[in-house]
This record gives structure tokens, sequence and C-alpha cells, in this order.
């Protein structure tokens, strides 16, 4: 099923163009603070501005409270920075979802990045009640429905700006003999225009993942932009490959940091020759990089990276 693009000329977004043009793209992700002072995300955000095409603004992200990604966003833009609104079905019914989505329009936000959201249980308030009115699914094709057809799932008319680039989550893995993607095949059906993966920095998985993609047709639905990352340390790269699932880091990188005598420079190094390799690779649309405990180095590697 062939799903239009979110607006055109002036409703769309800087991102939406760029991937929709064929240019290798380049996103960022930022972790809203735990504050109400909107010049803690003025200062986060800065490094980035110029460097990347768009921010994703985390929502809720391990389950904690931070400022909330709708504000953060609305401040970026307010700095002269792009945002994608993340929105997750872990904390809002469809009502509330709805509201919000009226709201980042009203905001000039065009950029949705659809996730499930992590499990309360592994945040810091374990007991926080998750609601899932709407799986990541559900949840785009309602968004799909309002940039569109300017509606509610109640059938009410909405006015004003209604375009958005809507996006989803994915996790590279080495694919078998004639998998079938069925849930990323049910995001595009949904609305989906662009993917933004799990940290996958192994060339070969990311090669033969596209590929079946490619083979599919789905990589001109889903713009696809893989997770990478300045990696701090040997260490924090064992943590992350433990702890964080789906995430996808070979030995050999982790050895490089472990010999080297600037691990956290031997890590920005990594993530630039990264983006260069990943520039050439067919059905790759761009990178999407992640340090939420090292975001200092974002900007020196796509500055390194040229």
């Amino acid at each position: 099923m062939a799903i239009p693009a979110a607006g055109t000329g002036e409703d769309m977004s800087e991102l939406a163009h760029r991937l929709q043009s064929g240019h290798f793209t380049i996103t960022a992700e930022l972790v809203p603070p735990v504050s109400s002072d909107a010049q803690e995300v003025v200062k986060r955000a800065a490094p980035l501005k110029g460097l990347v095409t768009a921010v994703n603004v985390t929502d809720g992200a391990g389950a904690r409270a931070h400022l909330s990604s709708l504000a953060a966003a609305r401040i970026l833009i307010e700095n002269g920075v792009e945002p994608i609104l993340q929105m997750t079905c872990r904390d809002r019914n469809r009502l509330a979802l709805q509201s919000d989505l009226l709201g980042a329009l009203a905001f000039g936000i065009r950029n949705l990045l659809v996730v499930t959201g992590d499990d309360p249980k592994a945040g810091d308030q374990p007991d926080a009640k998750p609601v899932f009115d709407l799986d990541s699914t559900g949840l785009l094709a309602l968004a799909h429905r309002l940039s569109h057809e300017r509606r509610l799932a109640s059938g009410a008319l909405v006015s004003g700006p209604t375009a958005l680039f809507l996006g989803a989550a994915a996790l590279p893995f080495d694919p078998p003999a004639e998998w079938f993607p069925k849930d990323l095949v049910a995001k595009a059906d949904a609305g989906a225009r662009f993917l933004q993966t799990q940290f996958c920095m192994d060339l070969g998985i990311v090669r033969r993942w596209t590929r079946r993609l490619d083979e599919l047709g789905l990589t001109e639905q889903l713009k696809v932009l893989i997770g990478i990352a300045p990696l701090a340390s040997a260490r924090s790269a064992r943590w992350m490959r433990q702890r964080l699932y789906g995430t996808i880091i070979p030995d050999a990188l982790i050895e490089r940091l472990d010999q080297a005598a600037d691990p956290r420079r031997e890590g920005i190094t990594i993530c630039a020759e990264l983006l260069g390799e990943l520039s050439a690779i067919p059905g790759v649309a761009g990178a999407h990089i992640m340090a939420p405990a090292n975001p200092d180095a974002i900007p020196e590697a796509v500055a390194a990276a040229g």
C-alpha cells in the first residue's frame, strides 16, 4: 500500500525533504532534562544546530519522568532546531494522544516518531500504571488519518495544519532466508515513512538486513536511519549490549576501544567512520546518533565525519 508524502511546500519538514530527495541524512537524540528550565534544553541542543537535520526528543525514555517531549520540542523550534517528537503508547489513552498530536501541530511540529514505550517496571517508579490503549501501529494509523484525512478517530473534522511526517522504530538483525518483516510492513501500511533503528554497529548485518528490505520494496516506503553511537569506552559498549535490548556492537569495535590510549576519542573516530560507510550502503537513507551518557560526543563525531 503506497502512503502519500506528508505535506508539500511549506508543510514539509526539512527531514521529510532531505529523505525524500535522497540525501544521506543524520539525526541525533536529545533526552529532556529533569528540569523545568527551558535553557537546559537549549544548552543540550545548541551543539547540534546546523550539524544534524533534526533532533529526536525522547518521551519518558527508560520509563523515567523528564520534561515533556512536547514542551522540549517546542523549545527546539523556538531556537532554530527541527525536532522529531517521540510519542509513546505507554502513558496516554487515545483521547490524550490525539490532544497531544493537535498540540504538536499547533506548535509547528511536523516530525513524529511513534514508539511503544518502555515498561514502567524498568524505570524508577515501577508502581506506575501503563496504559497501552493503542499499540505503535494503531497510533501510526490514527496519526496518518489525522494528517491526510484531517479527521480524529471519532470522525470529527480538524481545522488548521495537519501534515505530519511519521516514523517508527526498528531492530535490525541478521535475517534468515525468506524472512518477511510483517511488523514493518504493517507500520508502512499504517503511515510510517521513515525508520530509526536501535544501535546496529555491525555493517555486515546492516547490509544484509537492508538488502532484504530493499528486495521487498520497503526501502522506498520506509527511509531507514541506522542507530549508531560514539562509544565512550569498552565497558560502556559491553553494558549497552547487555542492557539495551536489540543493541548490536561487534567484538572488533570493543577490542579497538579496549586497546585505545584514549577510548573516548576512539569512539568518536569509530562513529565518524561508520557514518562514512553507512552513506555508501544501498537502502540506508541516513544515521541516527544516540549517546544518552555521552551527548557532547555527538557533534564531535558528525564534525569528524565531514
